[in-house]
């Protein structure tokens, strides 16, 4: 029976280790004490807009019944128009930025132009030392193969 008496203790010291060992701090009361009428403020309001939102809309829904024929073509031709704006705007922004990368490039295209000729120039030079310096070698190694 006491063995039994045991077993039943260790669940609880088990979930005893996962709660904190001490109480919550003065700054964590005071933080609850005050947040928590603001917080019921806060969703007092939100129910008083909910309440005033939906007699709106019941006030409101007959009206749109009554002027849709109107107001649908018209909220399409709004939202059309606002459409091209936007794309207009942002084929507009594409192409100018398109334009800024091209004369970018160009300018750098110029500039670097005379750097990139003389780094070839000077690469045709380097490798054509390169090449003279192994028929060189060559030529010498046939003189050598030659008289031995």
């Amino acid at each position: 029976m006491a063995e039994h008496y045991q077993l039943q203790q260790r669940p609880t010291e088990a979930v005893k280790s996962f709660l904190p060992q001490k109480g919550p701090s003065t700054s964590h009361v005071l933080a609850v004490v005050t947040l928590l009428p603001v917080a019921g403020v806060l969703l007092g309001l939100s129910g008083l807009i909910l309440v005033g939102t939906v007699i709106g809309l019941a006030v409101t829904t007959p009206l749109f019944v009554i002027f849709s024929p109107i107001l649908v073509p018209a909220v399409f031709a709004l939202g059309l128009a606002l459409a091209g704006f936007l794309t207009s705007g942002a084929f507009g922004i594409t192409a100018l930025a398109s334009l800024s990368w091209m004369l970018n490039y160009i300018r750098l295209m110029k500039a670097s132009s005379q750097e990139q000729m003389d780094l070839a120039k000077w690469r045709v030079q380097d490798t054509a030392g390169q090449v003279g310096q192994k028929a060189r070698d060559v030529g010498q190694r046939t003189q050598d193969v030659a008289r031995a």
